[in-house]
């Protein structure tokens, strides 16, 4: 992200690092979260958006009033992507479907962003590829429109070498655990080339969904909750960015986040519960005296009627004595 832009976008980045005292307590290791929904969009993904978009916009490929933008996302980098085009007159059709929350689908239109549903899922039961086809579609039929693929785009995973560099320079001692969810695998693989650019010895932990086909190994199971995993390996996957993976249940992801928010009054999205819940099956083996660092990818506005919705976690997940457990939770 070279260029450098104005009004709400230069807000981009610089998110705050801060220790998560009370979350860590009882461990003999600190821990910290990168707060990404302090980025305007409300999520990391505004890093890949601005990323994707910026040279183009510099170079005049991109022109306001003319060109249009096409990309299949069903949450956060489709907001990141309206936001800039909203600011920059672009056209931006993004292509959704029909697990896309009604919410994100309002900030979209706010936005002035045009939204294409897609209905129907593929013979795997997922709508990931039938969304590509889509925008496939779309973009041969749109003169000079431009589809950024946040699964295959390079800089994509560019856009978090500078996240890394941030948690590094914030920091101020060795990061030494860094656990990042992965999805279209673009903020882990930007991690992993920053540490090894640097020479750094962070252990690098992939935090998954259960059901995910990201990593081998992994049967394809329904997933209910949005910002990690994924029903097809990205183009950007990488099998040496991660030292070692964890795979987290929809269940636990619920689980972490309330604890998050009991004990931090941080109120973080699903993937952010994934890393948390990441970090805690880990604890045991994590030495003495480590710094640990979570990237919470986004808000947990969002997710009010899936992650903090006593009645939807209920009828989809029957977690056992949940309302006790959370209760039991310390402050």
């Amino acid at each position: 992200m070279g260029v450098k832009h104005g009004g709400i976008l230069a807000t981009i980045g610089e998110t705050p690092l801060v220790e998560l005292v009370k979350l860590s307590s009882g461990f003999d290791f600190s821990v910290y979260a990168k707060l990404e929904m302090a980025n305007p969009g409300g999520s990391i993904k505004d890093r890949s958006a601005l990323s994707m978009l910026a040279d183009k916009i510099a170079s005049g490929e991109l022109v306001p009033g003319r060109s249009t933008v096409v990309e299949s996302s069903s949450g956060n980098l489709a907001v990141g992507i309206a936001q800039i085009c909203c600011y920059y007159g672009i056209r931006f059709v993004c292509v959704v479907d029909a697990k896309t929350s009604s919410h994100n689908i309002g900030m979209l239109h706010a936005y002035g962003a045009e939204v294409e549903m897609v209905n129907r899922p593929g013979a795997d039961g997922e709508y990931l590829l039938t969304r590509i086809r889509r925008v496939q579609e779309i973009a041969d039929s749109v003169p000079g429109a431009y589809w950024p693929n946040q699964y295959a785009n390079l800089l994509n995973p560019r856009a978090h070498e500078q996240t890394m560099r941030e948690i590094v320079s914030a920091l101020d001692a060795p990061v030494d655990y860094l656990f990042s969810a992965v999805s279209s695998f673009g903020t882990l693989r930007g991690c992993a080339q920053y540490v090894a650019a640097h020479s750094l010895s962070t252990r690098l932990v992939a935090v998954d969904a259960v059901g995910s086909r990201i990593f081998d190994g992994q049967p394809a199971t329904k997933r209910l909750l949005p910002g990690h995993g994924a029903a097809v390996r990205p183009a950007l996957f990488d099998q040496d960015a991660a030292h070692e993976v964890v795979h987290v249940t929809d269940a636990e992801c619920v689980r972490a986040c309330r604890r998050l928010v009991a004990a931090e009054a941080i109120l973080a999205g699903a993937s952010s519960g994934a890393v948390v819940a990441a970090l805690l099956e880990k604890a045991p083996e994590i030495p003495a005296g480590s710094h640990c660092v979570l990237i919470l990818a986004d808000r947990g506005d969002r997710y009010l009627q899936t992650v903090f919705s006593d009645d939807w976690v209920d009828r989809n997940l029957n977690i056992a004595g949940e309302k006790q457990l959370l209760e039991a939770l310390p402050n």
